[in-house]
């Protein structure tokens, strides 16, 4: 991971698909987007952590629930005992490709095995057995439609009702 800042080097760094842990940082989950660039993220030990995602990050790079990501958290357990509550700096944002890469590889936490991956066209894919078991499926694991809260039922009518009303008017 390039330690420098600036947008040419951060794009640069996200097309790059092998990725190597440097001492000091994990690979870990968001749980939640709390806010003012802070995220709530999980490490492999299941911890909860808050991490701050930076700026430099805002418009080039978007995470939602359920997004790996690296963090630098060798300052970690001096937040905690100084009382911070930011532990955490968010690196690089893990894209599928990168995920997918990094899943068959050793640096893998064991705890992400079974976690749920974003893909980029929108749709969630179970990892491991899960994935497996969809693919064999023949509706395409899609679940099913749910109905519309926000519209009414439409009501049908049969033709002599219609032309009855209509007469009537």
């Amino acid at each position: 991971m390039a330690a420098k800042g600036g947008r040419k080097n951060l794009k640069r760094a996200v097309n790059d698909e092998t990725l190597s842990l440097q001492p000091g940082q994990s690979i870990m989950q968001v749980v939640s987007l709390r806010g003012s660039n802070l995220i709530e993220i999980i490490d492999a030990k299941g911890d909860k952590a808050l991490a701050i995602f930076p700026a430099k990050f805002q418009k080039s790079m978007w995470i939602k629930r359920g997004s790996f990501v690296v963090v630098d958290d060798s300052g970690r357990e001096e937040a905690v005992e100084s009382g911070r509550k930011v532990a955490c700096v968010v690196l690089q944002v893990l894209f599928h490709e990168q995920v997918r890469v990094l899943q068959k590889s050793p640096e893998w936490p064991e705890i992400f095995k079974t976690a749920i991956v974003d893909t980029s066209n929108g749709k969630s894919e179970k990892s491991t057995q899960e994935n497996e078991e969809l693919e064999s499926s023949e509706d395409d694991g899609m679940p099913p439609l749910e109905a519309n809260t926000n519209r009414r039922p439409a009501e049908l009518r049969s033709d002599t009702e219609s032309d009855s009303e209509i007469q009537d008017s």
